[in-house]
């Protein structure tokens, strides 16, 4: 009875992460209620206390599976490419890029983070949340980035930190432009071509050069 009770409680948090996504996406962060999320996932606002401190902590957690699901991929493609970092970082940049249109929770996600979020009042916590996270997602480019360089795929004077942040910034950037006008270019289908031309610019880039 005991696992039942606790596998039931872990539905009840999904149901409500489930339904915080849609709000959010929906109307937006600040203009979505506790009590929207309550009606929407089927609960009562005490049940989203239980699992909840507030809409930051909501947003905090699916924002964290969303990480989650990222550090299986990647894990999954070092795997697949056990002695390709090249070939890990392409797949994993293409896969991210093409699951924004494949991925409704995803794409949902990246629609609250790039256009439906005001980083103002209480959710000035959650944005020092998501600059931390920034941050320490460099040193980690940086890595994989020296590892293409210790097997020989790219340039041994790389700027390693400008080369991260550039490849933050422009799968970001092609993130953010799609959702804001999909219409604008396919995603999906571009997805190859468009991170072959970053990772050219990364072997063959003068300006990249320490």
């Amino acid at each position: 009875m005991a696992r039942k009770t606790k596998q039931q409680a872990l539905e009840t948090r999904q149901q409500i992460l489930d339904a915080a996504i849609h709000c959010f996406s929906t109307r937006g962060v600040s203009s979505t209620s506790l009590s929207d999320i309550a009606i929407r996932a089927g609960v009562t606002r005490g049940a989203i206390y239980w699992h909840f401190k507030n809409k930051i902590d909501i947003l905090n957690e699916i924002w964290l599976q969303s990480d989650e699901c990222l550090d299986k991929l990647e894990l999954e493609y070092q795997n697949q490419y056990p002695d390709d970092p090249m070939a890990q970082i392409r797949a994993l940049l293409v896969s991210l890029l093409q699951s924004t249109v494949r991925d409704s929770s995803l794409r949902a996600l990246m629609e609250i983070i790039f256009h439906k979020c005001e980083f103002v009042g209480e959710m000035e916590t959650f944005q020092k949340i998501q600059q931390d996270m920034l941050l320490e997602c460099y040193p980690k480019i940086e890595s994989t980035l020296n590892k293409c360089i210790a097997a020989g795929q790219l340039p041994e004077k790389l700027n390693t930190r400008q080369a991260a942040i550039m490849m933050r910034s422009y799968i970001s950037g092609l993130m953010e432009n799609w959702l804001f006008t999909p219409t604008g270019f396919d995603l999906e289908n571009d997805a190859g071509p468009l991170v072959d031309a970053f990772m050219d610019m990364l072997r063959l880039s003068p300006v990249l050069r320490k």
